[in-house]
């Protein structure tokens, strides 16, 4: 009787606090491969990541999930509003730091949407959508040396403009220029010295304030995401994005963790990204917040060229995991990622989903997990995973999801079958499509189910499915939406679908 009495009273406790909105901390780590992650990887996987396989065994691991593109902007835009990048004037590549805003201020995001109910909303990281930078004399905007951008000034259309109550982080990637936090709407300080970077980046002079180390980024972020964690008392719920910047470049692991790992520098530095994820959940239990908070952490593409693949290889470890391809291509290895849910509330701790997701559907989710109504315009492409957390099918009209390359190329996948609109990689990662041979077919289809690696070309064998898939393609592309909804319309008039 005790026992049954016990057992009640935490199934009440736990219905209670799925019925209230949940804290929703979604962690978005920078160019980590699948198969970085151990526990997606124990046969092929050389790197230690004890944190992240806590969280699979705390929660819930979806093992067919992916991002919109296999490169940062596009991806990141796809989460913040439920619809696809290339629905933009961005059709390939990303947007540089400087660069103005992708998303404009009367589009819905996830934190417009959250905060109207009653969230409190920050972002901790690295933002990579656009910003108005601040100009002397209002002049047009110059990125020569120290550009003619107003240190003082304040910045417009970034993330306090779509719906953040507060933001700390950069402007784009630790490769890009300025080299500068930003507060809010506000620079920290000034840029007064130019920092040499890699000389095959698109300007190899960058500058950034005296005080200013990349290598000190990821713990300047951990610390502050941190911080903020400990400011919430739970009488509002919130919502953190912390986009980290880590392990994409410059790989740069601090001191404490070089020659960690048993893979070099990229090994050393995905320990210390598993590290600051720890200690973000860590603050969230201390906090008392564990049972009904909502942690996601996931990657925005797969692992990068630039951490030497194929020497990770040499090394017995494989990024990708089982997967083919690399950060840019539209093979599954530069865009299906680890993606781990932990909510005590709602979430079986060590289950596991195989549902089909994508990096969109973030949106559709938090509005149902809110009670929100998606109004017009808003969410073209996404559909909620929440029934997934409880265990059940996600019912969707959405028949698949569409991936995009680097280099603007198309993929469907649909079930068990992937189309790719490319002869090779579809992106910057080898084999580039002028290298691939023309005698090679138009395009790609491959049976997931059977052949995960994509290595076995049917594409000439069903010409049936490929017709099928194309037309469905086309119909998404061109109808402005994914899911069912009112009439809409991408931001260009023509998108090409074969590149």
């Amino acid at each position: 009787m005790v026992c049954i009495l016990a057992a009640a009273l935490f199934a009440f406790a736990s219905m209670s606090h799925a019925s209230e909105k949940p804290n929703i901390v979604f962690i978005l780590i920078d160019d980590l491969g699948y198969g970085d992650v151990q526990t997606l990887n124990p046969e092929r996987g050389k790197i230690a990541t004890p944190n992240l396989d806590t969280l699979a065994r705390e929660g819930m691991t979806f093992t067919d999930a992916h991002t919109s593109s296999s490169i940062c902007t596009p991806s990141r835009y796809s989460l913040m509003t439920g619809r696809y990048g290339w629905r933009t004037h961005l059709q390939k590549m990303v947007i540089w730091g400087y660069d103005p805003p992708l998303i404009p201020e009367e589009r819905m995001t996830v934190a417009s949407l959250l905060k109207k109910q009653g969230y409190r909303t920050a972002i901790i990281g690295k933002w990579h959508l656009g910003l108005k930078m601040p100009t002397k004399g209002n002049a047009p905007l110059s990125i020569e040396g120290f550009s003619n951008v107003d240190w003082s000034g304040k910045i417009s259309g970034g993330p306090c403009d779509l719906g953040f109550d507060s933001f700390f982080g950069i402007s784009g990637s630790l490769d890009m220029a300025p080299l500068i936090y930003i507060e809010d709407d506000r620079f920290v300080g000034e840029c007064t010295r130019l920092r040499v970077m890699e000389q095959h980046v698109k300007k190899p002079v960058h500058p950034c304030p005296e005080d200013f180390e990349t290598i000190n980024v990821l713990d300047d972020l951990a610390e502050k995401a941190v911080d903020y964690i400990k400011q919430q008392d739970g009488s509002e719920p919130f919502f953190a994005y912390i986009p980290l910047t880590s392990p994409h470049r410059p790989i740069e692991p601090t001191p404490p963790w070089q020659g960690k790992s048993q893979v070099g520098e990229y090994g050393d530095f995905v320990m210390q990204t598993d590290d600051v994820v720890g200690r973000i959940v860590t603050a969230v239990d201390d906090q008392g917040l564990k049972e009904n908070t909502l942690i996601i952490v996931t990657s925005d593409n797969g692992c990068s060229i630039v951490a030497m693949r194929l020497r990770l290889e040499k090394m017995d470890h494989y990024p990708g995991g089982p997967f083919r391809g690399a950060k840019g291509s539209i093979w599954d290895g530069g865009h299906r990622v680890p993606f781990f849910v932990r909510w005590p509330a709602v979430v079986k701790a060590g289950s596991t989903s195989d549902q089909l997701i994508c990096l969109t559907d973030f949106f559709a989710t938090c509005a149902e997990l809110t009670g929100a109504k998606v109004p017009a315009g808003a969410g073209e492409d996404s559909v909620s995973f929440v029934p997934a957390l409880k265990g059940e099918k996600i019912e969707t009209e959405r028949k698949g999801i569409i991936h995009h390359g680097s280099s603007g190329h198309f993929a469907y996948r649909e079930g068990k079958w992937k189309l790719l609109l490319s002869r090779g990689a579809g992106g910057w990662a080898p084999p580039q499509e002028p290298r691939v041979s023309n005698r090679s077919p138009k395009g790609q289809l491959y049976d997931m189910e059977t052949d995960p690696g994509e290595t076995n070309n049917l594409y000439t064998k069903k010409p049936e499915i490929v017709s099928r898939m194309l037309a469905q393609l086309t119909e998404y592309i061109e109808a402005g939406r994914s899911v069912d909804g009112p009439d809409s319309a991408n931001d260009i008039q023509e998108i090409i679908l074969w590149k």
